[in-house]
């Protein structure tokens, strides 16, 4: 897939050390995920296309249609909307016309989704019950330590996981009313202009966020690097940072320490759980938003309709 800014092809001369400060920002312009995307998605196609006998630079629309609808068979319509925005940004990167926007591929693409249905797998949210079942079966060790601290304040910073996780001891900070966390950047700020949230003391001393923190903070010894780190099987907490698939992972083994279907939950649904309870407890929009951080109204309002489902119910209020 191509990956690098087209510059003239004369030399350069003492512009060169620009020209190669140039490419490298190109490079930047997406997030590392996303660029990992693109080259699994395009390494896919590619592949499909040689078994195939196909041209995938340029692609006619007929070859995209033929893919999607082969794709159809197994994997979800999310999935193939995915592979055709990187086949797209394979184009665009080539300079060259976009078969992905034909519009008998986008005819066949909407009779897929028709076909399919394009309603997400949608994991459980981990409401506020839930954090606190999960908090309380973990045990007093250096791990149960971590965990308790992660899935609360993941919670309480409605924070997505690779937030979680991008989080140092730096970033934290203690106050009268609680802890002040910054993030330098996120899934939505991309360009790094931080976001600063709040997280207040809990009404339970066991499931406090902020406590929590100060226990781990405490039990660890940690002054300075990563927050959430690794701890392995003898209790000893490894210098890296935690990757964003080991909040998934303990996420799921918190649930089912607790007695709860682990495969029901996610990392998400530490984020998911705090929209979602403070719709069921009646918050703003805004104010939801504001610890969120979520930028499209549309998303968030999944989460407030699920909480407000029996708070704000038609049926509810006719005397039946």
């Amino acid at each position: 897939m191509a990956n690098m800014l087209s510059l003239e092809p004369s030399p350069l001369g003492d512009l060169q050390p620009t020209a190669e400060r140039a490419r490298a920002y190109a490079l930047k312009g997406k997030a590392a995920s996303t660029q990992r995307a693109y080259r699994t998605d395009w390494a896919h196609f590619t592949a499909w296309c040689a078994e195939h006998d196909r041209q995938p630079l340029p692609a006619t629309p007929a070859t995209i249609i033929l893919y999607v609808c082969d794709l159809a068979e197994h994997v979800k319509v999310a999935t193939i909307d995915r592979r055709l925005t990187s086949i797209g940004q394979a184009h665009k990167m080539a300079k060259l016309p976009l078969p992905t926007k034909d519009v008998d591929v986008e005819l066949t693409m909407r009779g897929i989704r028709r076909e399919k249905g394009v309603a997400p797998d949608v994991k459980a949210p981990a409401v506020t019950d839930i954090i606190r079942q999960m908090v309380e079966a973990l045990p007093e060790t250096v791990q149960g330590t971590r965990d308790s601290a992660l899935l609360l304040i993941g919670f309480a910073g409605a924070f997505r996981r690779s937030e979680l996780v991008s989080l140092d001891v730096a970033d934290v900070q203690f106050t009268n009313d609680g802890v002040i966390a910054r993030l330098r950047r996120s899934k939505t700020d991309q360009e790094g202009q931080g976001m600063t949230k709040g997280i207040p003391y809990g009404s339970i001393p066991h499931t406090c966020p902020v406590r929590a923190l100060r226990r781990w903070l405490e039990m660890s010894s940690l002054t300075e690097g990563p927050l959430f780190r690794p701890i392995d099987r003898h209790g000893n907490i490894r210098p890296r940072r935690l990757t964003d698939h080991s909040v998934a992972r303990i996420v799921k083994r918190a649930a089912g320490a607790a007695g709860l279907d682990p495969k029901q939950f996610s990392g998400h649904s530490l984020r998911a759980g705090l929209a979602t309870a403070a719709a069921q407890a009646g918050v703003s929009e805004r104010v939801i938003m504001q610890q969120t951080g979520h930028k499209n109204l549309a998303v968030l309002r999944r989460y407030i309709r699920e909480g407000s489902l029996f708070r704000e119910n038609a049926a509810a209020k006719v005397g039946l």
